[in-house]
């Protein structure tokens, strides 16, 4: 698996000539060589010589001659297509992997459930079995970029975790530099957020929209915050954590150790413990029967039962949309996005909880703000996460800012 090697990266400068043309090559599939030199506006000496160098690189190929209804054949180029990238988005209590080709296309993946505070030992050497799993299966031979989402801030700089509530053991625990270490090759890492906003913004519904917040509900909440067309996290990576602010001093302990936070309120793990109480007193028969039948209630238990209309789990995913909303509405006001993005493993709540923060973020936030902000779903899914940390990869590959 290359454990060891040296992690070599490409001599592409931010920017360059063959940067764009490496970017434009992985965004719209193979090009012919008139096309390339249409967008890149290049002499085509200039060109040539840029392709020449890429050729040599074996990060393209020359496919031939691209079809051509009028004047000279032009060549058409395409990236190699041996090219593979490794993507993983590592949640509180899941993983996805997903091995792509050079135009993000999935090539193959595997999903299972972990517990994040298990710790980096045990979940890097799961991550290693895993990736030892799809190379047996022919997904790749070596890879050119890994990319990394965890659920908690990120120095990304440096390549590690900072100071994450609900991964212990993880705090700057030197991330990047023990996958480049392990796979032999570039690595980036970044919030969970983060890397589904991304995701979104290349493929999803938010494709095109410069001024947006993807909004993560899972075990955690979190929020990828895009601003005229790039993605902000802040001083230090903590910018988004929006599941640690404070909607009431009086209220429950959050993982944080302060209390009355969003995430105390609303949350994976915050839902399951409210969905656990009415199953125990008896005040949900349907939360009582899945305790029963499975010795514990999730989230996705309370999904099911506000779909069955079960009056707890409507009021649970009510009361949750309601304070997410009222944190929104806040977000709204400050940063006037042009859309809001719901995802994460707790958007399977679906319409109702989308309903309700609707509802909340409507009545709270001036009309001039909520006029024509649509506030949608995720269009990606379970798949926003793994997009990202593929595309940030290959932005590691084609040196793009």
């Amino acid at each position: 698996m290359a454990k060891g090697a040296k992690t070599a990266r490409p001599a592409v400068s931010p920017d360059s000539a063959q940067a764009r043309l490496l970017a434009l090559l992985r965004d719209n599939g193979p090009m012919s060589l008139a096309e390339l030199g249409e967008r890149l506006d290049l002499p085509r000496t200039r060109l040539v010589s840029e392709v020449d160098t890429l050729l040599a690189s074996g990060l393209i190929q020359d496919k031939g001659r691209a079809p051509s209804r009028v004047g000279r054949p032009s060549t058409l180029l395409a990236l190699d297509s041996a090219i593979r990238y490794g993507a993983i988005d590592l949640g509180a209590t899941s993983i996805d992997i997903e091995i792509t080709d050079g135009y993000l296309e999935p090539v193959a993946g595997l999903s299972e459930e972990v517990d994040v505070k298990a710790g980096p030992a045990a979940i890097l050497q799961r991550i290693t079995e895993l990736f030892a799993d799809l190379r047996r299966d022919g997904a790749f031979d070596r890879l050119n970029a890994i990319g990394i989402g965890v659920p908690g801030p990120v120095d990304v700089e440096h390549g590690m975790p900072i100071s994450p509530p609900i991964m212990p053991g993880w705090d700057r625990y030197p991330l990047r530099a023990t996958l480049e270490m392990e796979f032999g090759c570039p690595a980036i890492v970044d919030n969970d957020a983060n890397i589904m906003s991304v995701g979104e913004k290349y493929r999803g519904i938010a494709r095109n929209v410069r001024n947006y917040l993807f909004v993560k509900v899972g075990t955690g909440i979190g929020c990828g915050i895009h601003i005229d067309g790039r993605i902000y996290r802040g001083d230090n990576g903590c910018a988004g954590d929006i599941g640690h602010i404070r909607l009431d001093s009086r209220g429950p302990q959050c993982v944080c150790g302060n209390n009355g936070c969003l995430e105390a309120y609303f949350g994976g793990s915050a839902l399951s413990r409210h969905a656990e109480a009415a199953a125990r007193s008896g005040t949900s028969p349907y939360l009582a029967a899945r305790l029963e039948a499975a010795g514990v209630v999730t989230a996705r238990d309370v999904g099911k039962g506000a779909i069955q209309r079960d009056p707890v789990c409507l009021r649970l995913v009510r009361d949750g949309g309601s304070r997410l909303g009222e944190v929104l509405a806040g977000l709204i006001s400050f940063i006037n996005p042009s859309m809001i993005v719901i995802g994460g493993g707790l958007a399977e709540l679906g319409n109702q909880l989308l309903a309700e923060v609707r509802t909340v973020i409507y009545q709270r936030s001036i009309p001039v703000a909520t006029g024509d902000l649509p506030i949608v779903l995720s269009e990606l899914g379970s798949r926003a996460g793994v997009t990202g940390a593929a595309l940030i990869a290959s932005d590691l590959l084609i040196r793009q800012p």
